[in-house]
């Protein structure tokens, strides 16, 4: 090794920092709430990192005493929104292959199985369209499954705000993939 790649290695010995702890306790639920958003591995994987990244840089204001993990949930649910967000824009969008054990029926054929990735990508799709509160209580809500009580003590808000904007949200994504059910994909 050329002694100028060994000047910038460096001997790790301290113990982990604040992130390397936050990092080793809470990445599989951040990666976890990640894939139920994105549908795919690699995008939690890019979640992850960027949810670390943005704490790393100081992108972002935080204070992780009260409750580290609401707030990295949060920020895993945010960054994963971006992301599909993002893609939305740029149209690049394309089908994820989704594992059998994450979908919620049994489906007995090929163009069943393609019918229900289909329809999970229009939903991730209609959820980035959301506004950036309206789609974070949605995730919150149906990918976490938090009820609106919880959801309103982690966004500062009120359960009737909550719950008018679960309302609306869950509104607006029926008119948007409605014309899908409706043209005969529905099983």
């Amino acid at each position: 090794m050329p002694a100028a790649a060994l000047k910038q290695l460096r001997l790790v010995t301290q113990p982990p920092g604040e992130l390397e702890s936050l990092f080793q306790t809470h990445h599989g639920r951040i990666f976890r709430t990640a894939h139920r958003i994105t549908g795919s591995a690699a995008d939690a994987e890019d979640v992850l990192q960027t949810v670390f990244l943005r704490l790393i840089k100081g992108q972002e204001a935080y204070d992780l005493s009260q409750n580290p993990e609401a707030y990295l949930s949060r920020a895993a649910i945010n960054a994963s929104l971006d992301l599909l967000r993002s893609r939305t824009r740029a149209k690049s969008v394309g089908l994820e292959d989704v594992a059998a054990e994450s979908l919620a029926v049994h489906t007995p054929s090929p163009e069943a199985e393609h019918s229900d990735r289909e329809l999970q990508t229009l939903i991730r799709q209609a959820v980035s369209r959301l506004g950036a509160t309206a789609g974070e209580m949605f995730a919150l809500r149906y990918y976490e499954g938090y009820d609106n009580q919880e959801i309103a003590r982690l966004t500062n808000t009120s359960a009737l705000v909550v719950g008018v904007t679960l309302h609306r949200a869950r509104t607006k994504l029926k008119k948007e993939i409605g014309h899908y059910l409706q043209a005969g994909h529905k099983r």
